[in-house]
């Protein structure tokens, strides 16, 4: 057979540099449920945007005066179809991955998401097990179809909540919509049974830090894990600074001077939060009130355990948050080569990207530049989720 190069290659986003990635297919990979990258970390944990559209405009992820009214979101005829995203699903799920989260931006905006929640939910892991299917959202349009995403399958919901006082709320999310909504949003989700619910709040200094022991207090015994996010230099138009940081240690160290803590086990590897338990009068964690978590990738890099990849929702692949490149899968789905198995050359794909995979900005940050920190403009966040 004649060797055939497919170019693999990030189009979307004007100024990036593009790898140079290429695959022959002479050197197909085959799916064995195993896949690993170069720093032996697995592949499975997939994570698929499936809009680029967001009714928030928080300044850490969408602000205003750079998504407003004038912003080119993505035609429809570039989006992955439900039936693309499942077929892309299916393939990584023969690499070996076990849990897809839906992302957005706000994936409740996607039209009928329960359709292509349904058809992921048919699928199965290579030892025959359904998949831990989840998804992030903002809460606000939860309340109404909380009910309609559990019966098509959906396991569970994380909220992103940045406090409970309505004032810094609406200033936060800035297009003035009340905390009082997504509560209820919430609440809907646990009557729904998508649990356990998290709650994701970014916590960022000078903005909103004064809110932490009032979620804390809010969620505690509630069966909702909190968990506290350190604001992140992802993509280039949230004017990140490390000055807003509020380090995770602080941020338990805060908590504790109220609510006594323990210190708990990861539940699984790869796990992003450090996870901390209310404690009893005996200094023991008390189930009944739950736990919280912290995420701290600016201040304590996990990139070791890393096992997730992320899909845009226009079939580009990319293998860390910070990212400044991607992998055009969308070419391989829709226009394969001539005489070629698309499923098949599809996975070799996938293979060959992540067995290449080296990422670990987190663990590199200190050493970069502080203005481009990779050298380049890297993804932003509302267009691959969090």
């Amino acid at each position: 057979m004649s060797e055939r190069v497919i170019p693999l290659v990030d189009q979307r986003h004007t100024g990036f540099r593009t790898p140079a990635a290429a695959l022959s297919t002479d050197q197909l990979i085959q799916p064995n449920g195993l896949l690993t990258d170069t720093l032996g970390r697995p592949l499975s944990d997939l994570r698929i945007s499936v809009t680029d559209r967001c009714n928030f405009r928080c300044s850490y992820c969408m602000p205003k005066e750079i998504f407003d009214k004038d912003y080119a979101y993505l035609p429809q005829s570039a989006l992955l179809s439900f039936e693309e995203i499942t077929r892309v699903a299916k393939v990584f799920v023969a690499h070996g991955v076990k849990k897809l989260r839906l992302t957005g931006g706000e994936p409740l905006l996607r039209k009928n998401l329960e359709v292509l929640i349904g058809q992921l939910s048919a699928l199965r892991t290579v030892d025959g097990q359904p998949l831990d299917i989840t998804l992030t959202t903002n809460g606000s349009l939860l309340a109404r179809k909380a009910h309609a995403l559990k019966a098509a399958g959906l396991k569970r919901v994380t909220v992103s909540l940045d406090g409970l006082d309505d004032e810094v709320f609406r200033r936060m999310n800035d297009v003035d919509f009340p905390v009082r909504d997504v509560l209820e949003g919430i609440a809907a989700a646990r009557e729904a049974g998508l649990g356990p619910i998290k709650v994701n709040m970014v916590v960022k200094r000078g903005t909103n830090e004064h809110e932490i022991l009032p979620m804390a207090r809010h969620f505690r015994g509630t069966g909702t894990v909190l968990r506290f996010i350190e604001y992140m230099d992802v993509g280039a138009t949230n004017g990140w600074r490390m000055d807003e940081v509020m380090p995770s240690a602080e941020v338990v160290q805060h908590i504790q001077s109220e609510l006594p803590l323990v210190q708990l086990e990861p539940s699984a590897p790869g796990e992003t939060a450090e996870r901390w338990g209310y404690a009893d009068a005996n200094g023991h964690h008390d189930p009944a009130l739950g736990e919280i978590g912290v995420i701290s990738s600016v201040t304590q890099a996990f990139c070791r355990d890393c096992n997730r990849a992320r899909l845009s929702t226009e079939g580009k692949l990319f293998l860390c948050l910070f990212a400044e490149n991607g992998y055009d899968l969308r070419s391989l789905i829709r226009q394969p080569p001539e005489g070629q198995d698309g499923d098949a050359l599809l996975a070799s794909a996938i293979g060959h990207i992540w067995q290449g995979r080296g990422d670990r900005y987190s663990e590199l940050r200190a050493t970069l530049s502080p203005d481009t920190g990779t050298g380049g403009r890297r993804v932003e966040m509302s267009y691959i989720g969090g």
